[in-house]
């Protein structure tokens, strides 16, 4: 057998299976027809079943949702009546807020205004404070002054007391001076009177001693007799006694005296507060 014969039973062989199971199926389908429209008349009476219940339910949805609709409507219309009065009250809340930041604004001037008039208080206040301290100085620094002017007069007081006391000794003395200068021939004019060089007998202190250690006051004066170019002896009693020079009276006054050096000193030495000058007490060189 030829090649193609070979081929061509292989083919033949090939369609008789081909048509055989062709065959088959074709029995098969022809046998399951009836039962398979049955079975698809029960699904659609099933479907025709479902698709009623569904309109129903579809019906009875619509209704409700009718229902649903309306009430959603009726709550729509109230939110909205809602919204309009929020709307209303926010209209009036911002008006109120307007108000209050208007008022705030003012409200923050006022308390600036305050604060700047506190803080000018408060530096018044201090300024104040500051004036009354110094006017309280001045016055206890017045206080002191007076005080010290009252004890200036006391002094001048007693001493006033006690120049008028020793003028009237000295008018005393002096008229018993005059008529005892009468009582023997002489005159009682003071301008015919020269000056007597030996001094009464006095013992005296030296007080303040001028930079030159030329001049110095001494504590006696005219009351104790003494009379401008009177000559005294300056002493030192401490640390011990000696001699220190001769001084004249240049200026006298009722409870003082001035006194000028003679000459030089003993061994150059210096005048000094609490020296003693005396007309009775001589040096022993």
């Amino acid at each position: 057998m030829t090649t193609v014969g070979k081929i061509l039973v292989l083919f033949i062989m090939a369609f008789s299976l081909i048509l055989s199971a062709v065959s088959s199926v074709v029995f098969t389908t022809a046998k399951n027809w009836k039962t398979a429209t049955e079975v698809e008349k029960k699904k659609v009476g099933d479907l025709t079943t479902k698709l009623r219940d569904a309109e129903a339910k579809t019906a009875a949805a619509e209704k409700d949702l009718e229902t649903q609709k309306g009430n959603y409507d009726q709550q729509a219309k109230q939110l909205n009546d809602k919204i309009a009065a929020v709307e209303q009250q926010n209209q009036v809340a911002q008006q109120q807020i307007t108000t209050a930041a208007g008022q705030v604004a003012t409200a923050q001037q006022s308390a600036k205004t305050s604060l700047d008039e506190a803080e000018a208080n408060r530096k018044e206040t201090l300024q104040l404070r500051e004036q009354k301290s110094a006017v309280e100085q001045q016055a206890n620094e017045f206080k002191l002054h007076v005080a010290e002017l009252n004890d200036k007069i006391r002094e001048m007081e007693r001493a006033l007391e006690s120049a008028t006391k020793n003028n009237t000794d000295l008018r005393d003395r002096v008229a018993k001076f005059s008529t005892l200068l009468r009582s023997n021939g002489l005159s009682d004019d003071i301008s015919q009177i020269t000056a007597v060089d030996v001094p009464p007998p006095v013992v005296g202190e030296a007080r303040r001693v001028a930079a030159d250690n030329r001049k110095f006051e001494i504590s006696i004066g005219s009351n104790d007799g003494l009379v401008v170019g009177h000559e005294l002896y300056v002493m030192r009693t401490s640390p011990r006694p000696e001699y220190i020079g001769k001084a004249k009276v240049v200026n006298v006054e009722p409870n003082q005296a001035v006194l000028q050096v003679i000459g030089n000193t003993y061994q150059g030495k210096k005048i000094q507060e609490g020296d003693i000058v005396s007309s009775t007490i001589r040096p022993r060189l």
